[in-house]
């Protein structure tokens, strides 16, 4: 089994949203810690940002958070909600032999469960990292994090892989 660490939107114009119930640079710490296990252990990292389509320039904030990516990671920029549709994200896994993805990363019921699914309908096994999501609102995440997620894989927190 290889796995893949998948963090989704963790740019600075996220980061700094209102959201619950950890906040976006919580968030952002724990994703570092789990980035930097997978990289120490030779597995792949993926780093996944939107673009709003059809616009000449993007907002203030767009890019990554300083100092996420690493030479050797995955980048993959989106133009959906999901981090599947119109990328080359499952033929840069598959190359990899990847067959498990862990994901992490904002928000909880947008991103994250997006490319969850996505993940699910290509095959993909999958396991989500709570402390290291957060939502719009503390019972959007939890009632995904509880009732979703547990549906598609497992549900762990950090301190599991790091």
């Amino acid at each position: 089994m290889t796995s893949a660490l998948i963090l989704v939107d963790l740019m600075p114009r996220i980061i700094a949203l209102p959201l619950a119930p950890h906040s976006g640079d919580q968030v952002l710490t724990r994703c570092r810690r789990l980035a930097e296990a997978f990289r120490a252990s030779g597995r792949p990292v993926v780093l996944v940002r939107v673009e709003r389509p059809n616009t000449p320039e993007q907002p203030p904030g767009s890019g990554f958070a300083d100092g996420l990516v690493h030479p050797g990671d995955i980048e993959v920029v989106k133009r959906t909600v999901g981090a599947f549709h119109g990328t080359d994200l499952d033929e840069r896994l598959r190359e990899r032999g990847v067959d498990t993805l862990v994901l992490a990363g904002l928000v909880t019921t947008m991103g994250v469960e997006s490319t969850a699914r996505a993940a699910s309908d290509h095959g993909y096994e999958l396991e989500f990292v709570a402390d290291a999501m957060s939502g719009f609102a503390a019972d959007e995440h939890d009632f995904t994090v509880e009732r979703t997620f547990p549906r598609f894989g497992a549900v762990r927190d950090t301190a599991a892989y790091t």
